[in-house]
């Protein structure tokens, strides 16, 4: 019976959503558009870090990952085109810039420029590359699953790779399941 948090993009706010609640409690932006601290700008991914009570979010509209604590805000990372984040069982970070099409990975506390752990060779359909990338999800052995938007597929990058492998989806778009 764990709660839902929801990036709610169009509103620029994040909402949780108690079990059997009738309805949703903002927790995150919700004051308006805008890059002030309170403020979020079309937020599109959330996670919940449970040990430190605390949510990191990627506002996408203001390039920057921000981390709330309570009512206090923190610019975690800066000038990131960031879309999706996850967080692996040793709790690093790791974030998908559509942009430079690759996602990154960072130790809680250390925010210089991360590591590329997936794509980082220019937007392409290679197996070392990525269009678009946009949700993650990191494994139990570190391994990164990347929604690759533009190519239409989902890659697993296990770690230290320095290409990935497709999961699923390497027919381009359509509605079969390959």
């Amino acid at each position: 019976k764990k709660n839902i948090f929801i990036a709610d993009a169009n509103n620029h706010r994040i909402v949780e959503w108690k079990y059997n609640a009738k309805e949703g409690q903002i927790i995150a932006g919700g004051n308006g558009q805008g890059n002030r601290m309170d403020q979020l700008y079309l937020p599109t991914d959330v996670i919940v870090d449970s040990q430190n009570y605390l949510i990191i979010i990627a506002d996408l509209g203001n390039r920057r990952v921000i981390q709330w604590l309570n009512q206090n805000q923190q610019i975690l990372i800066d000038n990131i085109d960031c879309n999706g984040l996850a967080m692996d069982k040793n709790g690093f970070l790791y974030v998908s810039d559509w942009v430079r099409h690759e996602v990154r990975r960072w130790k809680m506390g250390e925010y210089n420029e991360g590591i590329v752990v997936a794509g980082g060779n220019g937007q392409g359909d290679q197996l070392n590359q990525f269009s678009i990338p946009t949700f993650i999800f990191v494994d139990e052995d570190q391994s990164v699953y990347v929604t690759d938007a533009g190519n239409h597929r989902v890659m697993k990058w296990i770690k230290y790779a320095k290409e990935g492998r497709i999961v699923a989806g390497e027919n381009d778009e359509g509605e079969n399941l390959n």
